[in-house]
């Protein structure tokens, strides 16, 4: 008798065969939660690690980050220097709040958004580094003042002094102004000297604005290679806005704070006399950028603060003897300089953002075995823009995660 096929195909499915069959071993998977169960275990105190996460995703470790933050308070404190570090870099509450409590007189924000993500949580002393232009943003810096009535933004143009002050008197309100000086970069800013002098003197007949000083950022300076070359160029840059700034101060004009320096020139330009506060942003994080620099004490790598800020990816392909694949790409990580990032704990081995979502590790003489599935992670090359692409940071105390900090001010309303 002819056996049918679907008898044939139960015959092969019987529990005998099954049972003969070798053992399918899966490997063990992260627990699965949810975004707001991640939250929500690290906010009951509820055991977390690193291997719980979806990558790709953005880590802090926190001993390197408050190493950084209390290193550059001490150095600020030492060299009597304010600090008004620059937001833009973090985007995030949390930072700005411990920032402040290491000794910051403020925060430097970028944007109208910044600014007001920061004043809805309670933060004060801010300076606006960037020309706010158009009634959308002016009449959001009003809403901004009301909050936080200390709130500085700067001005390099008569029309938009007349437009702050118009709206500040709309208001009724007094609107704290820096006069942003051209260090030489030709970005924005009003020239030192005459024309510095004579737009200072004109903002002083404005009565709903108050001078406060200069704002003057060299942006060009903060990754000059080598540290004399660095300390040449900042000097040189700073130069005629400190001597504009007190030839102001000697005609009897009211100004308190010359505000500027980096990350890159935080242990050279509180030499400069006249200089009052520093803008340093990147230190709390570092990247593969200031890594290039040098420092005073090695000319060829950047060490005075710690790689606290990685994108931790999976490898997700192995199926190559001199190369894995990861899960981020170009999507994972600002790709607006001509190096790419480099990898934390593995040495011998190179990284290419290969495409929008995969990155490739060539093994060239690789530490350690790369084993499918691996979590490995990347110091970020340029860590402001990189920060922007996430909305969230885990932070980290070697493999626990302790706590999930938003950043905020990245878009939309």
């Amino acid at each position: 008798m002819k056996t049918s096929r679907r008898k044939l195909l139960q015959q092969s499915l019987s529990l005998p065969a099954l049972a003969a069959a070798p053992e399918l071993i899966l490997p063990k998977s992260p627990a699965g939660y949810t975004q707001k169960e991640r939250e929500g275990r690290v906010k009951e105190g509820k055991p977390l690690t690193k291997s719980d996460l979806i990558t790709p995703c953005l880590l802090l470790d926190l001993d390197a980050f408050e190493a950084n933050v209390n290193k550059m308070a001490a150095h600020c404190k030492a060299s009597n220097i304010s600090l008004r570090p620059h937001g833009k870099s973090h985007k995030c509450v949390e930072i700005a709040k411990r920032q402040i409590k290491a000794g910051a007189v403020g925060l430097s924000v970028a944007t109208i958004r910044e600014a007001q993500a920061m004043a809805a949580a309670g933060i004060t002393g801010m300076l606006i580094t960037s020309e706010l232009i158009g009634r959308p943003k002016i009449e959001r810096l009003m809403q901004v003042v009301r909050k936080a009535p200390d709130t500085m933004t700067v001005v390099d143009n008569l029309t938009h002094a007349q437009e702050l002050n118009d709206a500040a008197a709309a208001a009724k309100l007094k609107l704290h102004v820096l006069i942003d000086v051209d260090p030489g970069g030709k970005r924005t800013g009003i020239a030192s000297g005459a024309p510095t002098i004579a737009f200072a003197e004109k903002l002083m007949k404005m009565p709903h604005l108050k001078l406060r000083g200069f704002h003057c950022y060299s942006g060009s300076s903060a990754h000059v290679a080598g540290f004399e070359a660095r300390r040449q160029h900042s000097l040189n840059a700073m130069t005629p806005a400190l001597e504009t700034f007190a030839q102001l101060k000697q005609r009897g004009l009211p100004l308190e704070i010359l505000s500027g320096g980096s990350t890159g020139t935080y242990n050279i330009d509180p030499a400069f006399k006249g200089m009052t506060e520093l803008q340093c942003g990147s230190y709390v994080f570092m990247d593969v950028e200031y890594q290039l620099i040098g420092g005073q004490r090695d000319d060829k790598f950047y060490d005075d603060f710690a790689s606290s800020l990685t994108v931790m990816a999976t490898v997700i392909s192995r199926n190559h003897p001199d190369r894995a694949t990861t899960d981020a790409g170009i999507k994972s990580f600002a790709t607006d300089r001509k190096f790419g990032p480099n990898l934390k704990d593995l040495t011998g081995a190179r990284v290419f953002i290969s495409s929008d979502e995969h990155g490739t590790v060539m093994l060239d003489h690789p530490s350690r075995e790369v084993k499918l599935g691996d979590r490995l992670e990347f110091i970020i090359p340029h860590c402001d823009p990189n920060v922007n692409l996430y909305d969230r940071m885990y932070c980290v105390r070697g493999e626990k995660v302790v706590d999930v900090w938003r950043i905020v001010g990245r878009h939309g309303d």
